[in-house]
């Protein structure tokens, strides 16, 4: 492997590492984000973490301070609200399109994606709480399997980003809300497979809508 490619396939690791440590919580919001510490803990030059930071600032996941340097973005109610907005609004739109484009091998991968998730769910409402972040590994995978035949790459692109974001404030909460989601997500599987367009998109608004204001109640972002 050339000097280039090992410095890339280092920065992509890197990248990928932290992402995944400040949308599960593991990088707290607000925290400050030192370099010198950053470079022990993910393998990567200063300079290949300042890249990663401005890269992750743009997808509202850092803030950048200037000459303060970097710490991850902060949750807020507020924030939460805006997030889950947009969440729906590309939701919604892809739904239908995936709903239309799907075939079997797409209903195939629904069944398995909310397997998983409802195995996930089950563990869960039993009182193990060790693989919380497993479980929301599956939601996301759940969702995102949904819509994946809407036939648009940059529309599944946003979308995960937007997820992401969504995701986060789910695990800075750490908001399960048992049954009630476990019984939305079997209904929104139903809909994928008997092509129910109009009660999907419904479900979905009652879905995100019951989660951002138990999460709102719980008091927890504030």
């Amino acid at each position: 492997m050339s000097i280039e490619l090992l410095a890339a396939s280092i920065a992509d690791r890197a990248y990928d590492r932290m992402r995944a440590d400040i949308v599960f919580g593991r990088l707290a919001p607000g925290a400050r984000l030192r370099l010198d510490r950053l470079a022990s803990a993910y393998g990567a030059s200063v300079s290949t973490l300042r890249e990663i930071l401005s890269r992750l600032s743009s997808e509202g996941l850092v803030i950048a301070e200037g000459q303060r340097g970097f710490r991850v973005a902060p949750v807020s109610p507020a924030g939460f609200e805006d997030v889950a907005a947009m969440r729906l609004l590309l939701e919604t739109y892809a739904l239908p399109l995936s709903f239309a484009a799907g075939d079997l091998e797409w209903e195939s991968r629904v069944v398995a994606a909310h397997h998983k998730l409802a195995s996930m769910e089950r563990r869960m409402m039993s009182g193990d709480q060790e693989g919380t972040e497993l479980w929301k590994r599956y939601d996301r995978e759940f969702h995102q399997c949904l819509i994946e035949a809407c036939g648009s790459r940059t529309l599944l692109d946003l979308y995960g980003g937007v997820f992401d974001q969504y995701l986060r404030y789910q695990m800075v909460a750490i908001v399960f809300r048992g049954e009630i989601a476990a019984e939305e997500h079997r209904m929104l599987l139903n809909c994928a497979l008997t092509r129910n367009t109009k009660e999907a998109c419904r479900l979905l608004i009652r879905h995100v809508n019951g989660c951002v204001a138990h999460t709102l109640e719980s008091g927890a972002l504030t």
